[in-house]
Order: structure tokens, then sequence, then C-alpha cells
């Protein structure tokens, strides 16, 4: 055992542990670097079995996690949730938004332009599109079977979304819709002016299908239009029974899609979560919402 494991379990009692947490992190590690279950079995000279149980929360030798660590080339202290989590692809870190959504009451989340959980059904098939388009040349069959299993699980996520019973507060910055709509729904910027048209109506529908979302006044999701820039990093808040997570993502899917450069975050840092908290309820308090928000979406296709 390692002087660093010592003083986590000095400070925190085996009993306080939340071992499903540290399983879910587990599979979102190793999801995000590709590995199935009988890959780590193997590396780790246990069963494939004892993988899934590990996966499970049903963590037996805390020795097991510092070999799992150093296989998924993560720090212990971010696998056993006492430390902010990185993840340096989207695969893990989608994952890992699936499990925080599947164990949250509550969740207040800003996009940009906005969720890929309130597009229409066929936009899944547009952003395939997309994604091929913004493929760099030298683009590996490693990248190639990653995006396929983002959009698995990007889909897996938006088949279900409308069927969980957490509170949504989606935000929505008008000056980013502004721009989806000039650019359009486009992986590059360098298509033909006819198909860059097309992509433009495409993106009105998918505005339409947002207004269409709000005035639905089902309270799931709540959006709130901000009329006024916001960051390029997007944000998540997930609060659950026993604790609170910030998700901070550099990933875009929406126009000029980006799915494999940069580092997102996941943390329960009291710090930082209060500090997001804060953020969201300033923004929330002059955001305009409901007839409000239609209505500035309205005149802004009008105008375009």
């Amino acid at each position: 055992m390692t002087l660093a494991l010592m003083f986590i379990l000095k400070d925190s009692l085996v009993s306080q542990i939340d071992f499903q947490a540290i399983g879910e992190r587990l599979r979102a590690f190793r999801i995000g670097r590709q590995l199935n279950a009988d890959q780590v079995a193997e590396k780790l000279g246990i069963s494939r079995a004892a993988v899934y149980r590990l996966e499970l929360g049903k963590i037996v030798k805390l020795e097991t996690l510092e070999s799992l660590a150093d296989l998924l080339k993560v720090s212990l202290t971010s696998l056993l949730g006492s430390d902010t989590e990185y993840f340096d692809n989207a695969l893990g870190y989608f994952e890992r938004m699936r499990q925080l959504e599947a164990r949250s009451s509550s969740i207040i989340s800003y996009f940009d332009p906005f969720s890929y959980l309130l597009t229409t059904p066929g936009y899944s098939e547009l952003f395939q599109t997309m994604l091929h388009e913004a493929r760099p040349p030298k683009f590996s069959k490693s990248q190639d079977a990653m995006e396929k299993e983002i959009l698995s699980i990007l889909d897996e996520r938006k088949s279900t979304f409308s069927r969980q019973k957490f509170e949504v507060k989606s935000i929505v910055s008008l000056r980013q819709i502004e721009r989806y709509l000039h650019i359009g729904l486009v992986g590059r910027l360098d298509l033909p002016t006819s198909l860059r048209m097309e992509r433009a109506l495409l993106a009105r529908k998918e505005i339409e299908n947002l207004i269409s979302i709000v005035e639905a006044n089902s309270g799931h999701p709540s959006i709130y239009l901000i009329d006024e820039a916001l960051p390029s990093a997007t944000f998540q808040i997930f609060e659950q029974p026993s604790t609170s997570y910030v998700a901070v993502s550099p990933y875009r899917l929406g126009e000029l899609p980006n799915l494999h450069v940069g580092i997102a975050s996941v943390t329960s840092s009291t710090q930082a979560v209060e500090m997001y908290k804060t953020m969201s309820t300033h923004l929330l308090s002059r955001a305009h919402s409901g007839q409000e928000a239609t209505s500035k979406l309205r005149q802004l296709l009008a105008k375009l």
C-alpha cells in the first residue's frame, strides 16, 4: 500500500467511501482508454468477472486500485474521488456524464450552442456528417472507433432523457445561437455555397425545434435564454443526494464540432461547486424563459 493511499484512508474512513462512484469512475476511464474488460483483466492478471465486480463497486483489494490507476493513466486520488477527475478524450467524459445524470436529482447545464439532448431525432446522422467534414488529414482508425462509441453514448442519453425524473435548467446563449444560424451545421467552412445554404436551413430547423420544446412548457427541461456572450467552455452542475459535482468540457457538439482535442474535468470540490452555482444563479436571474424566450428566438429567426 502506498503512502498516498495510507493518508487517504487515514482522512476518510472506509465506511464513508462511495464504492459505487469509484466503480463508475473505473468504467468511464476504462472506456476512455478504449479498453474492454478482457484487456484490463489480462493486464492486471485478474478475471473478467473481477473487473465487472470492480465496476459495480464491489471493491475488496485497494492494491488493485493502484494497479488500475497506473493502467488507466489516472491518479489514485482521482479514482477514489478525493481529487479532480480529468479526461483527455470525449469518450470517457461522456460516459461519466451518463453516470452522473443517472444519479442526479437536478442539473444546471450550459452548452454551446445548446444541449445535444435538445436536438431533433435526425440530428445524430447530421452530426456524424459534420464530424467527418471536420476530420484532419491524418485521422486514425482508433479515432474513428472512438467517434462511433461517443455517438452511441450520446444517443443513449438522448433516448432516455425525456423519461428521466431529474430537474433540468438549461442555459442557452442567444449570441451563440446567432452564430450557429450564421455558420450553419457544418464541420468546416470551406464547403460549397449551395451546401452551406442547405446546412443553414437545417440549423434553423433545430432552433424551431428548440422553440417547440420551450412552448411545450413541460418543465423538463426548463430553458433559460441569456442575451449575452458566454464562455466557450461548457459546464454542468449535478446535484445528488450525498454530494454535488461540476463538469467542465471543451468539446463541441454543434457546428464546427470537436471531439478529439481538449481536457475535460469533473470535481466535487466544495469551492468549485459553489462558484459555479453562484455564477449560474446570476445568469438565471437575468435570463428569459417561457414566452419571452420563444419571442427572442423568433425575432432572431426573422432577422436572419
